[in-house]
């Protein structure tokens, strides 16, 4: 905990206001050149973007795709979409220029592409490692020191994280050489105790391998240390500083276990020198300073710790609301600031282990931390203040007058494709909270800007009580408790394996003749249950005792049958360890996956329940005066549900309870291969309070009892999720009138697909690749929804080709009860063969560019993906069920869309594209019912995605959307003539 201060309160602030004012005046004396002053294009730039937000989000997004723009003409493109008549902002002669008919777009393109290269150098210390020499030796004659920073975060494959490895290893050796050749150091590169090193380098983890995946962070640690060690070395070696630098929430801990780690083998137990950032924007800030602290206690190791806000606040605010996840950062900026003021003193006070580094632009922030140190009687040069490269100048030189160190935090990289960096850094400048723009501005007082942030502080409101429908969160598998629940969730199904699922008629168990064996697709000598074949016999006891019992289930209120709805996703949170457990054994999906699994069916249940009360209500038609018409719903009656195994809880849970909530009663048919999932998920039903005479559970094979209960004359309805060849037989069946039927059947069917995404030339590619790798190859592409068809535009195919290639040799693939499995098996023998006969007639037509190596024990199929595939091949247009993609190369976006629109199915589609205008035109002309732009094309959530497709793909309804339910409900008109003698009731 903290300590509390020996200086009165506002004894404290009178100090930490006049040391404020002090460095406020300083800086005047010093005006920062350049940045956010009142003259020059920057300027004017910055000026405009704290003015007019939706100029802010226009430009930076021109400034983020301009690096990947080869042509002039793609350039003035792009301008012209973002910035329209505001382009003129970037450069006078654009006035002109874009609104000629026949300008020469190089007159445009070489000027703004200029002048977004010279806003990147006032952030970026240089290109290659002579730059960032001159860069040092400049700052050492003004009394400051340095640190660098690499451009470039996400590495997708080994190949990228080799170059990026290397480009830390040529850094040190070659800065070294040449601080070796200056000597000494200027004045912040020593302490009061002694000289610092000159050469200090920070890193981010992110960049040091693809192998990152919090949710496996023993595989991910193991490969991060491989990846350190050659740089700790070097670092040894040349005397150098190495810093690991704080990234988004989810990397946090990860960051923390590292650096704690690689510090403990006895090798870097004492060399080199070394820190680690520290967020105070995090709520866990304080937390994680406490535990950090205990542990150097322990280690006795000196570490520096560099005290940053933060940079990733909207990321991590929008993440954490889609999700559903406690936001991770403070809501207010004022708790931000006092938390650094918190943080800023506990280090302090840890002098003897800790050496602080406190970086940030903040006045005030910078004035308290000085109090502190003064109130402890620290020497200044004992803890130092940094600040980023091209800003808070004039906050540098005046800390270094007042005899502190400084130190320059300096990237260092190539400048357009280093914009990434440049967009933050924009980002930062132009927020109307920071305080360089605020200070900037001139109509802010000394008095506020120095203002204790405790003070303004507000309570945070309390969240707004839930109305309607929420999706249940998925869990965060980057906390430990998280992963060790579902680790000892695993080990308790595995000790209770062997159990036994009966058919279930009437809530009676028959006992079947026959008996079948569920195993593990992982591991398929393990058996995890028996299962009893259900016979024809079986099912027409079902049919006729759900045929009994659903006139009653009809009348039950709504009110009660939704209610049991809720109670049922009640259950399966309470439960849902053990049915992700279960699913990933039986299912063989990997750890998110099967936790994603049973949310979709708590979110079913929930979300089905709510529409049933939506559309409860009786609706007034049109409003004609005597007259009163009004339109309900009921009950079509007894139905199935046939199931898919991919989704084994998720798809039969919504295929069961959205007629069930409509009043009908439903015969459920398991998939074969993952029945004992199935089983749990009717006796959660039951348990909910569904009566036993309106749910049966009738597993079998389905071309016996479920192609009989199909034609049925008594089933009225039909509920499928499955393959194109079962669906369309279904249909087919479905359709004939057979004697003794009394209505006309209503089919629910959903497909499979050949599922396109789209790559433009201008497309983020460190978001793309990641993007398509999970959609083509999660639950090794065993999803309806999975791609099959990666179409690449010409200008950048070969670049990404070489990139996703690559990426594909760090996919893991293995066990899905290990934590970091991606690519788990296929789900039985007969899909792994016929996968290996698609992948066999690939490989006459187009090119094998990669076959991951699969384990031989279980019935596992590697990633494949083909290149130089034309779109008539057989592997373009059949679906493959597996984790299998083709390769396209489309001259122009005219091309793509029709590759992508040109095969039987209309599932999933997407587009990676940076020009709003083919955004738009892919949400125009893709055919598909559901399409995604700039993310990956699978992972649709209840009501906020609605699932679907038309074609061959499906018959056109939306699982988990409005308009569902109506599939198993009918309505009914009542017109009343209310006009007598004259007279109408007073509603009419």
């Amino acid at each position: 905990m903290l300590k509390t201060n020996s200086v009165d309160a506002p004894e404290a602030e009178a100090t930490v206001r006049a040391i404020g004012e002090d460095l406020l005046n300083r800086m005047a004396e010093h005006p920062a050149p350049g940045l956010l002053s009142k003259s020059g294009a920057y300027a004017r730039i910055m000026q405009w973007a704290m003015r007019d937000p939706a100029f802010k989000a226009q430009l930076f997004r021109f400034v983020d795709v301009l690096p990947v723009l080869r042509s002039s003409a793609e350039i003035v493109g792009h301008l012209r979409e973002y910035l329209g008549d505001h382009a003129v902002v970037l450069h006078p002669a654009l006035k002109a220029g874009l609104g000629a008919a026949g300008f020469a777009p190089k007159l445009v393109a070489g000027p703004v592409k200029a002048q977004v290269t010279d806003m990147a150098r006032q952030f970026v210390a240089g290109e290659t490692p002579r730059d960032l020499v001159k860069r040092i030796r400049s700052n050492t004659k003004r009394g400051i020191a340095t640190t660098i920073d690499l451009l470039g975060e996400t590495v997708v494959s080994e190949a990228e994280a080799d170059v990026f490895l290397q480009r830390n290893l040529e850094v040190l050796t070659e800065v070294s050489a040449a601080m070796e050749k200056d000597g000494e150091g200027g004045f912040s590169d020593a302490t009061s105790r002694g000289p610092l090193p000159r050469l200090n380098l920070s890193v981010k983890i992110s960049a040091l391998t693809p192998e990152v995946n919090p949710a496996d962070p023993a595989t991910s640690l193991r490969a991060l240390k491989e990846r350190l060690r050659p740089l700790l070395r070097r670092a040894i070696e040349v005397g150098a500083f190495i810093n690991f630098d704080m990234e988004s929430y989810k990397l946090k801990d990860l960051t923390f276990a590292l650096f704690r780690s690689i510090l403990e083998e006895a090798e870097f137990r004492e060399q080199p020198a070394m820190g680690i950032a520290l967020q105070a924007y995090l709520r866990s800030a304080d937390a994680d300073l406490d535990a950090l602290i205990q542990w150097v206690r322990q280690q006795g190791r000196p570490i520096t710790v560099r005290l940053v806000k933060g940079a990733y606040w909207d990321f991590e605010t929008v993440l954490a609301e889609q999700r559903g996840w406690p936001v991770p950062v403070w809501s207010q900026k004022a708790q931000s600031d006092a938390c650094f003021e918190r943080l800023s003193t506990r280090l302090l006070e840890e002098h003897e282990w800790i050496t602080a580094a406190f970086a940030s632009h903040n006045v005030r922030s910078c004035a308290h931390a000085i109090a502190q140190a003064e109130r402890l009687g620290l020497d200044p040069r004992d803890y130092e203040f940094q600040a980023l490269y091209g800003m808070a100048d004039d906050l540098k030189a005046a800390l270094a007058a007042t005899g502190h160190r400084v130190r320059e935090y300096c990237p260092i990289g190539e400048l357009l494709p280093g914009m990434a960096y440049l967009v933050r850094r924009l980002l930062e400048n132009t927020s109307n909270e920071g305080f360089l723009s605020s200070a900037a501005s001139g109509e802010v007082s000394a008095a506020t800007l120095l203002r204790d942030p405790a003070a303004d502080v507000t309570a945070e409101p309390a969240p707004p009580a839930a109305t309607g429908f929420v999706n249940a969160p998925n869990r965060d598998f980057s906390q430990t408790a998280e992963r060790e629940r579902l680790a000892q969730a695993i080990e308790d199904v595995r000790a209770k394996l062997g159990q036994e699922r009966p058919p279930i008629v009437g809530g009676r168990a028959i006992a079947p003749r026959e008996w079948l064996e569920s195993r593990n697709p992982a591991d398929p000598a393990q058996v995890l249950g028996r299962w009893g074949v259900a016979t024809i016999a079986d099912a027409d006891q079902a049919v006729a005792a759900a045929q009994k019992a659903w006139p009653q289930w009809r009348r039950t209120p709504v009110a009660e049958r939704a209610g049991m709805l809720d109670r049922a996703a009640d259950l399966m949170e309470a439960r849902r360890s053990e049915l992700t457990a279960l699913i990933i054994l039986e299912a063989g999906k990997p750890w998110p996956e099967a936790d994603a699994d049973v949310s979709e069916a708590v979110d079913f249940c929930r979300f089905y329940a709510a529409e049933m009360r939506r559309i409860d209500a009786p609706v007034l038609t049109q409003r004609v005066a005597g007259e009163r018409n009004t339109t309900t719903w009921t009950a079509r009656g007894v139905g199935v549900a046939i199931a898919p195994w991919n989704f084994p809880l998720a798809i039969l849970t919504g295929l069961t309870v959205a007629p069930l909530v409509g009043g009908n009663a439903v015969i459920m048919k398991p998939a074969e291969q993952t029945t004992l999932i199935a089983g749990v998920c009717y006796d959660i039903l039951r348990e909910a309070g569904v009566p036993a005479e309106v749910l049966h559970f009738l597993p079998g094979r389905g071309e016996e009892i479920g192609a009989h209960l199909v034609a049925h004359p008594q089933i009225s309805f039909v509920a499928f999720t499955g393959s194109r060849a079962v669906g369309t037989a279904i249909w087919e069946a479905a359709g004939r009138t057979l004697p003794g039927q009394t209505q006309l059947k209503k089919v629910v069917c959903e497909m499979g697909g050949k599922n396109a995404l789209i790559i433009d030339d201008d497309a983020d590619l460190d978001e793309a690749i990641p993007g398509a790798l999970y959609s083509a190859f999660g639950f090794s592409g065993q999803k309806c929804s999975a791609l099959s068809r990666l179409i690449v535009l010409d200008g950048i195919y070969d670049t990404f080709v070489e990139r996703f290639v690559a990426a594909c040799g760090s996919l893991q693939i293995g066990d899905p009860t290990d934590p970091g499995t991606l690519v788990g098996p296929v789900i039985d023998e007969e899909a792994q063969r016929k996968i290996r006969g698609c992948i066999d007639t690939g490989r006459g037509e187009a090119r094998l560019a990669y076959q991951g190596t699969a384990p031989a024990h279980g019935w596992f199929i590697g990633p494949t993906v083909f290149t130089e595939v034309r779109p008539d091949h057989r592997i373009a247009q059949d679906e493959v069920f597996g984790p299998v993609v083709a390769i396209l190369r489309a001259r122009d976006l005219d091309e793509a869309i029709a590759w992508a629109n040109g095969t039987d199915y209309a599932l999933t589609a997407g587009l990676f594209s940076r020009r709003p205008s083919a955004l738009r035109r892919a949400a125009a002309e893709l055919e598909a019912g559901n399409i995604y732009l700039n993310r990956a094309i699978t992972g649709a959530i209840v009501e906020r995605q609605p699932f679907g497709g038309y074609r061959m793909s499906g018959g056109g309804t939306k699982a988990g959307g409005r308009g569902y339910l109506e599939n198993f409900l009918v309505p009914r008109l009542v017109s009343e003539n209310v006009l007598r003698r004259g007279f109408t009731p007073p509603d009419e």
